[in-house]
């Protein structure tokens, strides 16, 4: 019997008071959990922002995009938090579905950052 690698993998570092949640592989109702504890445990340490880094998810189902609405509510207006997605596969469908409208989204990381600290 093999082992199937990681279907989701998150990793969360701090760059400039930021703590940054780069996410790698497929986001689904299976792993959205993963993402959820991820961005909580970030919280945890009370950053200035959150930066969900998505370049490397190759799919995003709406379970996914329900744990990054929740939370932009959940933690709002103490901590600000942004997304970066670029390309068909998740930028454009999270401005499709509106969460683009509610928690800004950026194509790559250096501009999310910038942003966040203006």
């Amino acid at each position: 019997m093999t082992s199937q690698p990681s279907r989701c993998v998150i990793e969360v570092r701090r760059i400039d008071g930021a703590a940054v949640v780069a996410v790698r592989g497929t986001v689904d109702a299976l792993t959205a959990p993963q993402l959820e504890e991820a961005i909580a445990a970030a919280a945890a340490a009370a950053p200035a922002a959150i930066v969900v880094d998505l370049v490397a998810v190759d799919f995003l189902a709406s379970s996914g995009m329900g744990v990054l609405v929740a939370a932009h509510i959940d933690l709002a207006p103490s901590v600000r938090v942004a997304i970066v997605a670029d390309g068909p596969a998740i930028g454009r469908h999270l401005k499709l579905i509106g969460i683009a409208d509610m928690v800004s989204v950026f194509a790559e990381l250096g501009e999310a950052l910038a942003a966040l600290r203006d």
